[in-house]
């Protein structure tokens, strides 16, 4: 079952089934994010979490066990997204990607910030003048090593 036939089955099954990635959450007991992840195959489910969330959404066994393959990650296409939401993150590393790593290196020296050790969350935080979106990141901070 290639990536996309799995998205698309899984997406639809979301639908069908009238639940969100938060209703998702509490059945499987991962992050909303992480889970939306799997759906997209930036992820790899467990057998048990391919199982309860197959169980949820009335999956079949194709789907079911592609959940259980290993991803290749990062495969944005095009590579700059022309999607306006995702076009925004884009935008926001052009203009703040030098500045972040320049403080993040200032404050921990140099390295990276881990995108393996990391969390993601999102809130919505209500606001007079228009709800505004809150995105957490958490990464583990990777020291270069010297040789």
């Amino acid at each position: 079952m290639s990536p996309a036939a799995t998205t698309a089955a899984l997406m639809a099954a979301k639908r069908a089934k009238g639940l969100s990635f938060t209703d998702l959450e509490a059945v499987l007991g991962r992050d909303e994010v992480w889970i939306a992840s799997l759906f997209y195959g930036q992820a790899t489910a467990s057998a048990e979490e391919a199982a309860q969330l197959a169980a949820v959404l009335g999956l079949d066994a194709a789907t079911e066990a592609a959940l259980q393959t290993y991803p290749i990650k990062g495969c944005l296409d095009p590579v700059i997204p022309t999607d306006p939401l995702l076009y925004r993150f884009y935008e926001i590393l052009q203009v703040y990607g030098l500045p972040l790593k320049d403080v993040i290196q200032e404050k921990f020296g140099d390295g990276i910030m881990s995108a393996i050790d990391f969390s993601l969350e999102v809130e919505k935080v209500p606001d007079p003048a228009g709800d505004r979106v809150l995105v957490t990141m958490c990464g583990k901070f990777l020291p270069y090593k010297k040789w």
